[in-house]
């Protein structure tokens, strides 16, 4: 008779999935994190896609990683991982740095071959020695052998049958963490519904997997994992790049406008443009362009013409639309810039996460071209962000760049669907009536704000002409006046930072009484948060604020970093933050903890960051 399986509960746990590119581990490991989003836990995933996307087969550098948080009060995917799916020698080799002390490591026995190991770059024939991984509970599991069993009568070929392996892996910790199957098989029906066989495969494969894990049962712990207790609505798994072009189809609702995006495919943020190009039922236009200039050209042509228009790229394609992007400021058009950041410089690491866009977003024109920047800080946070981003450049008639990065545009956490009368109304600077019996013309403003009023082609009576050449202040005709581009370019900049009265105040989180302020931007977010919590558990004080709006900077950034004895500012680039807060806060000192890893921070480090900067 078997033992009774030992049931660990847990708060929560974390999971990773590895194996080569090709080995489905990021449709697993997504297919768990819906399931597991459904059941009411939080989640935070990390897809880590390998550098080398064409790797030979189970090389180092071919490896593809998915690493997924369950439980509640989960704010990351988590430093380390409490069970590791390890498909090949390779996939346990470049990992062994992110499971935690006796974890469970489940491997296909059937890949640990002395051909597999040699290509992973083992001396011995026992990796797990090698590693130095004593006291793990190991699941050896012939994967690749029962899969091509349990589909020896399915008609599929060779190559299909081994692409359901990741499935049988995916029931197996299925039954680990006590999912249900069902939802799984929901999942995988709307993926495969044109292929019928593959369909039934995968649900068959999937099934064997969890029924293995039965009659293994008395050989390794379970994990019962906490639910958080989630105000009421409808939620779904959702990722960085799907919440930004959702948020953007709701501001063209809450605006009244057509949504336009001209666009070129770049890693990481190509799904956003699949995604809309997608929603023609919504009135959604979507042109693909040749390349990055011409879809931001595109793009203001659309503004132009009265659409909410947005454009979406990487660091590199940034670069390259930066004199177009001085087009849209010289124009004074609203525009929805979104840079999904990525490591670079150049072609950098497209697969990888950063923060290093930052100034490039401030600075990065030619000429004083000032235009608001702001940045989301969670994959659920893309869909407000984007919103926000639209409201802020209709209202105010300036372009706007959103920052997400490769870690929240891929990565993905519970979303609660949200009604839409939640959201304000987004009101464009239109002209009025009036207007025309005060002779307008096209850069006549509002005397508070400096936003000039938006007329749209068509409108009788408002017919006029806009360019990149300096255009006088009254009249708007060409003018190389030095006094008038003087006074153009201090209203443009006074219209930039009026902004900062119409958007929120910093918050401070954590204790009131901290001897340390954390300071944040962007997708870092969580792991600072996580560090905080715990180091306030752990009886230190320290709070925190996160940069959701960086230019303008709140209008409470300075009362409130002055306000505590030491300040440190955490970014995954050198300190272009830092930076730019020193040089908009005269007097401000600042310490600085940085990684340019292309990898999220780990909350471990940043803990041990903040004891020092206490201890000092």
């Amino acid at each position: 008779m078997l033992e009774q399986t030992k049931v660990k509960t847990l708060d929560k746990v974390a999971v990773r999935f590895t194996g080569d590119s090709g080995d489905g581990m990021q449709l697993a490991g997504n297919l768990f994190s819906n399931v597991s989003a459904a059941i009411g836990n939080e989640i935070s995933t990390f897809p880590d896609y390998p550098a080398e996307i064409r790797a030979p087969q189970g090389t180092l550098g071919g490896v593809s990683g998915f690493q997924v948080h369950i439980g509640k009060g989960v704010y990351t995917p988590g430093d380390q991982a409490d069970v590791l799916v390890a498909m090949n020698p390779a996939a346990l080799k470049t990992n062994v740095a992110y499971i935690k002390p006796n974890a469970v490591i489940i491997y296909d026995t059937d890949s640990f071959t002395a051909n597999d190991l040699e290509k992973a770059a083992f001396a011995t024939d026992d990796p797990f020695n090698e590693l130095g991984l004593t006291g793990m509970q190991l699941v050896p599991v012939a994967i690749t052998s029962m899969v091509k069993d349990s589909l020896a009568g399915s008609g599929l070929d060779n190559k299909a049958v081994l692409r359901c392996k990741n499935m049988f892996a995916l029931g197996l910790v299925c039954w680990l963490f006590d999912r249900p199957l069902d939802q799984a098989a929901h999942l995988l029906k709307n993926k495969f519904a044109k292929k019928p066989s593959v369909l039934e495969a995968n649900i068959k494969v999937m099934t064997d997997g969890y029924n293995y894990g039965n009659n293994i049962h008395a050989t390794v712990s379970t994990y019962r994992i906490e639910t958080a207790t989630a105000k009421k609505g409808i939620y779904t798994d959702i990722n960085g790049n799907t919440a930004t072009a959702l948020g953007l189809i709701a501001a063209s609702e809450k605006s009244g406008l057509p949504l336009f995006l001209g666009s070129y495919p770049i890693t990481p943020a190509s799904d956003i443009l699949h995604e809309l190009a997608k929603r023609k039922d919504l009135g959604v236009k979507v042109v693909q362009a040749e390349d990055e200039i011409a879809g931001v050209c595109t793009a203001i042509g659309a503004s132009f013409a009265g659409n909410l228009a947005a454009t979406s790229t990487s660091g590199p394609g940034l670069a390259l639309k930066s004199e177009a992007i001085g087009l849209a400021v010289m124009a004074e058009l609203p525009l929805v810039i979104i840079d999904v950041q990525r490591g670079g410089p150049s072609t950098g690491l497209p697969t990888k996460t950063e923060q290093t866009d930052l100034l490039q977003a401030l600075y990065g024109r030619n000429g004083e071209s000032p235009i608001v920047v702001v940045a989301a800080s969670t994959p659920a946070d893309c869909f407000d962000m984007a919103f926000n981003a639209a409201k802020l450049a209709l209202e105010h008639m300036t372009p706007v760049i959103l920052l997400t990065d490769g870690f929240i545009a891929n990565g993905s956490s519970a979303w609660r669907i949200p009604e839409m009368e939640e959201y304000p109304e987004i009101a464009p600077h239109y002209v009025t009536p009036d207007l025309l019996e005060k002779n307008w013309r096209p850069y006549h403003r509002d005397t508070e704000t400096q936003v000039r009023f938006w007329a749209k082609p068509g409108m009788e009576g408002f017919m006029h002409r806009l360019g990149g050449l300096e255009k006088d202040s009254v009249t708007g005709a060409i003018s190389t006046n030095p006094a008038n581009h003087q006074k153009m370019t201090d209203i443009r900049q006074a219209k930039i930072d009026y902004i900062s009265k119409c958007i929120p105040a910093l918050e401070v989180l954590g204790n009131p009484d901290a001897d340390l302020l954390v300071v944040g931007w962007g997708g870092t977010y969580g792991h600072l948060y996580s560090a905080v919590e715990k180091m306030n558990t752990e009886g230190k004080k320290v709070a925190m604020v996160h940069f959701n709006y960086i230019n303008p900077l709140p209008a409470n950034t300075a009362e409130v970093l002055k306000k505590y004895r030491k300040v440190v500012v955490c970014e995954l680039n050198n300190g272009q933050l830092a930076t730019h807060l020193c040089s908009k806060i005269p007097g401000l000192n600042v310490e600085r903890f940085n990684k340019v890893q292309g990898q999220p921070f780990m909350v471990s480090e940043l803990v041990e960051c903040f004891n020092k900067l206490m201890e000092e």
